[in-house]
């Protein structure tokens, strides 16, 4: 799940061309939104106003699991407000008190899809039912269905950006992994965040493997005190709202 970005330049962009799938899409940068938004815009900025402040996303994947308490305990901590993208079927109806917890605790609670699917494989009807079964299945934990979603594997084209402008689904990328998945060495994990970590950037983890959640006290005490404020994805944008079917990527 490797889509690394090109760092602060990229931020200062309106919109950036990223091939994805053989297709030739457009994406906006956060701080972009930001700048660009309207006088009336209304997005929250949560502890933060990021037109000021060094800010920063911290995004993890794929779960809820049986790390993700612990994960909530140090964001809890730290005082720290992250961005969840989360899997459906094994996942929020496996753990709907988590699911409930990170709302109740303040992160933005996002949609990873149903079963993982690369949805740029799928005809139109298993997109839409791969996003429309974890939204359904989210509100009826949270009473909220989610604003945002990350395409598996960061992998998205123009059907993909229509069904989540019809569903109401901003896209969500990113420009920092640790690529968590392929390690559990908890300080290589802390160490390639810390050296891809820019403003207004976006970090990915995944609360779903070993190395991981170990991994997150050092990087948030790391970035803290290299002037960083933590913020969830619409936070980074304010006072720029979400827009469903664009997608985001710093």
């Amino acid at each position: 799940m490797s889509l690394l970005g090109g760092g602060l330049a990229a931020a200062l962009v309106t919109t950036l061309t990223l091939t994805l799938s053989g297709c030739s899409m457009e994406t906006t940068a956060p701080g972009s939104a930001r700048r660009d938004a309207a006088s009336d815009a209304k997005g929250s900025f949560g502890r933060a106003d990021c037109r000021k402040a060094k800010c920063i996303a911290l995004t993890f994947d794929a779960g809820p699991g049986k790390d993700t308490p612990e994960l909530l305990d140090i964001l809890k901590e730290k005082k720290v407000h992250a961005t969840f993208f989360l899997l459906g079927k094994h996942h929020v109806l496996k753990h709907p008190d988590t699911v409930r917890r990170i709302q109740d605790e303040g992160h933005e609670v996002a949609n990873h899809t149903w079963t993982h699917k690369v949805l740029t494989g799928q005809e139109p009807d298993g997109i839409r039912a791969e996003l429309e079964k974890t939204q359904v299945a989210i509100e009826k934990v949270t009473g909220k269905r989610p604003r945002l979603m990350r395409p598996p594997q960061g992998r998205t084209d123009d059907t993909v950006s229509e069904i989540s402008k019809e569903l109401g689904l901003s896209q969500v990328l990113w420009n920092a992994t640790a690529k968590d998945y392929s390690t559990e060495d908890s300080a290589l994990i802390t160490q390639r965040i810390l050296d891809q970590a820019t403003k207004d950037g976006i970090i990915l983890l995944h609360d779903i493997y070993r190395g991981t959640v170990p991994a997150v006290p050092g990087i948030i005490d790391a970035l803290q005190r290299d002037g960083y404020t933590f913020v969830t994805v619409p936070e980074l944008m304010a006072p720029a709202e979400p827009v469903p079917g664009t997608i985001y990527r710093p």
